[in-house]
């Protein structure tokens, strides 16, 4: 059986799950709901003919349309909250762009709302379900690098000084919100909750930042080193170290195509899991959950994504980084942070 899907916005992210979505079995895209009735038409057009909601009211219309089985949220960050929020309210269940929300409280009010409607919750954390997440796994949990004691990772490129998204807050700019999920997501799935987050960083002229430096320490003595920037070009790889060797992640990191193991006794081991466009591999995972009646993904779970919000929610209260904050209850976003 092939799943309905609705999607609400129509910009880049939103292409690349369409057409991830063509090669994944078990689902179809039926509906759009965009802002822009043109722009929204041109993407239906460019991916099956899907109906097209539009104007004030598009998303509630979407929702109220039988074949849509479930949500794919793409919006701009800030916006995530009202739609996802919307789609679970009416039993849709829902896969929404990282970060889940823009705030700590916006998050748990999503999964505390998935979880009091029994409907399906997660947050598009699409390398965590790549084969070469899986292996990077199977490799440390065989023990072949002893126990992790330190994981660095980091993510930048150059954004240019007109890329309007990367710079206002309305929009969810900042190099933490677009970038930071990646290397956070890495340590917190190898790692767990740390104890102890510190952050430094430098803004723009608009208050979002520029870029940041974390250091993370976990109960059990083991670190991170995690950065993002929009500013630099970084290696944008990673770096795992354990009692007995070390992975070298190659970049980009969200990709997880190539890793190379070496241990203390000599052994060097190259694995190769190239994916193209992997994102279909997160659809057939969630059509799997569905099928199974799973509300929540045992690979990406809702815990994962409290815990990677309440790290970016320090990160930004230690920078001060402007953001749009959506009150929860509110009809759109404000704005908050230094100015």
């Amino acid at each position: 059986m092939s799943l309905g899907w609705g999607f609400v916005g129509n910009g880049g992210i939103a292409g690349t799950m369409a057409a991830a979505l063509e090669r994944s079995a078990g689902g179809r895209l039926v509906a759009v709901a965009a802002r822009d009735a043109a722009r929204g038409q041109a993407f239906a057009d460019a991916h099956g003919g899907a109906r097209v909601h539009s104007g004030p009211g598009a998303v509630a219309r979407m929702l109220a349309d039988p074949q849509v089985e479930a949500v794919y949220v793409a919006t701009v960050h800030p916006q995530h909250h009202t739609a996802a929020r919307a789609a679970l309210l009416a039993g849709k269940p829902v896969l929404v762009e990282k970060p889940m929300t823009v705030s700590l409280a916006a998050t748990r009010d999503l999964v505390d709302t998935a979880r009091a409607q029994d409907v399906f919750l997660m947050e598009a954390y699409w390398t965590g379900l790549l084969p070469g997440t899986a292996a990077m796994l199977a490799v440390i949990a065989s023990g072949a690098i002893g126990e992790v004691q330190a994981v660095r990772a980091d993510l930048g490129f150059a954004v240019p000084a007109d890329a309007q998204r990367f710079h206002d807050p309305a929009l969810g700019g900042g190099s933490l919100l677009d970038l930071g999920p990646y290397p956070l997501g890495l340590a917190l799935t190898l790692l767990g909750r740390p104890h102890e987050l510190r952050a430094v960083g430098s803004l723009t002229a608009t208050g979002v930042d520029r870029q940041v430096a974390l250091s993370l320490g976990y109960a059990d003595g083991a670190v991170a080193s995690l950065a993002t920037s929009m500013v630099g070009s970084s290696r944008s790889g990673a770096w795992v170290e354990g009692t007995r060797g070390s992975i070298e992640i190659d970049a980009p990191i969200f990709d997880m195509h190539r890793f190379t193991v070496r241990t203390t006794d000599g052994v060097e081991n190259v694995q190769e899991h190239t994916v193209e466009r992997g994102h279909h591999l997160m659809l057939d995972h969630v059509h799997e959950c569905l099928a199974r009646g799973r509300t929540e993904s045992p690979v990406v779970g809702l815990q994962f994504s409290l815990d990677l919000a309440e790290q970016l929610e320090q990160v930004v209260e230690q920078i001060g980084i402007t953001r749009a904050v959506e009150p929860l209850g509110a009809t759109g976003p404000t704005t908050e942070g230094r100015r």
